[in-house]
């Protein structure tokens, strides 16, 4: 199952997982979006909010009566946010925290039971966990808070050997960057302050990250658990 699967790098994992032979669920808000999304890739489709507990309680019992158990977790839903810290308001600050870390973490909770053991959890967490920059303290630790999870949830689920890991992508051209609002020139310039900042000077594409979930998931990473691949291109160096 896919988080957030009908665009950007959820979609282009729930391909690459369906290419290597999985039976792919994806999850998403927007009904629309999903069944398109779903239609496109051939696979099941299921409307779910990650920011709602009720929403994931639901999801689970859907997938629990359509397909019992899964193999493989990826919780890649996510939102941006962001605000400096002396003008935040508690509103950006819930939606952020309600999608990326509330949600995540009820996400994973409530599919723990559904899980195999020796199934694989990935969550999509962001280079920005582990850098400091202004105007971005809530989403920032939204995925420091989620890293930390992932570390725990390795460690409480060694014992059915389901392993716990994340992926870290940097600035990866997806449509997640679309939605911050920003007209032509000020998107050019955050392009332009972005890829002055990464070594490889290029962006990230959503392909290159599901491959890397997809390896997490596999049998060459069935000794990696805890773990925490950071892909940007080495802009957090």
């Amino acid at each position: 199952m896919v988080t957030g699967g009908n665009s950007g790098i959820g979609y282009a994992t729930a391909k690459e997982l369906k290419s290597q032979g999985a039976t792919v669920i994806i999850t998403g808000r927007r009904k629309e979006a999903i069944a398109t999304a779903a239609t496109e890739l051939d696979i099941e489709g299921l409307v779910a909010d990650q920011g709602s507990i009720t929403a994931i309680e639901h999801l689970a019992q859907s997938v629990k009566q359509q397909y019992g158990k899964i193999d493989i977790l990826f919780i890649n839903a996510g939102i941006v946010g962001g605000a400096n810290i002396e003008t935040a308001t508690e509103e950006i600050f819930d939606q952020v925290m309600n999608v990326n870390f509330k949600g995540a973490y009820f996400t994973l909770s409530k599919f723990i039971p559904l899980l195999n053991d020796g199934a694989s959890v990935v969550f999509l967490s962001s280079n920005t966990a582990s850098m400091h920059g202004a105007n971005a303290s809530i989403y920032s630790s939204s995925k420091a808070a989620l890293n930390s999870v992932m570390k725990a949830a390795a460690i409480e689920l060694a014992p059915r050997k389901i392993r716990v890991n994340a992926v870290s992508p940097g600035p990866t051209q997806t449509e997640i960057l679309n939605k911050l609002g920003l007209d032509e020139a000020a998107r050019k310039n955050l392009d332009d302050w972005m890829l002055e900042r990464v070594p490889l000077k290029e962006f990230g594409v959503a392909d290159d990250v599901a491959k890397m979930v997809a390896y997490f998931c596999g049998e060459a990473a069935k000794f990696i658990t805890g773990a925490e691949i950071v892909m940007d291109g080495g802009m957090s160096l």
